[in-house]
């Protein structure tokens, strides 16, 4: 396997020239385009994306450990496809309409400033994750563990109480709507 450390890789285009399988640590990668690209079975330890493209890429048994994503477009990824092993990832500024972490155990994850719309959370663990000023229009929470995660911020969310592990977790008074959206009420 091949290794790869402290390097930086900025403005490459990885449709025309794929990122060799292996391993990167400590790498960062700059204004990158890998959207639709595999990145299956390649490890990463302590990388940083700014300002990449990482749409639709396959990410089956990619490992993700300490990874930071920041200002990235992350459309349509299967995160439950990564491999669960000490994954661990943040998100700051990151645009992850119709991504899924169906199943995913993601605690104490934090997502900053991002948009997830339509994202897939059924079944996930996101116990004590932070949505920090995220919109979640049509997220989909279903049998999610929820518990101590912090909604205060967060803006279009739908959480049923009923169908969701819940305790402990934290809204704002204005976000109270979001749990009350299967009753169909008026409130004002």
């Amino acid at each position: 396997m091949i290794l790869f450390t402290d390097t930086t890789f900025e403005k490459k285009d990885f449709r025309e020239a794929p990122l060799e399988k292996g391993e990167y640590e400590n790498c960062k990668y700059a204004k990158c385009i890998l959207s639709g690209t595999d990145l299956s079975t390649i490890l990463f330890i302590d990388c940083t994306f700014s300002d990449c493209d990482l749409s639709l890429v396959n990410l089956a048994k990619t490992c993700f450990r300490d990874v930071a994503f920041k200002d990235c477009k992350m459309w349509g990824l299967h995160f439950e496809n990564a491999d669960p092993f000490g994954l661990s990832v943040t998100f700051d500024h990151c645009s992850l309409n119709h991504s899924s972490f169906y199943q995913v155990k993601l605690k104490k994850v934090h997502f900053k400033g991002c948009t997830l719309h339509e994202a897939d959370f059924t079944e996930s663990d996101l116990t004590s994750a932070i949505f920090n000023h995220c919109d979640l229009a049509r997220a989909t929470f279903d049998h999610t563990i929820l518990e101590k995660a912090d909604f205060r911020t967060a803006v279009n969310y739908s959480i049923d109480p009923e169908k969701n592990k819940i305790k402990k977790a934290r809204f704002s008074t204005a976000g109270i709507t979001g749990l009350l959206d299967k009753y169909d009420i008026d409130i004002s």
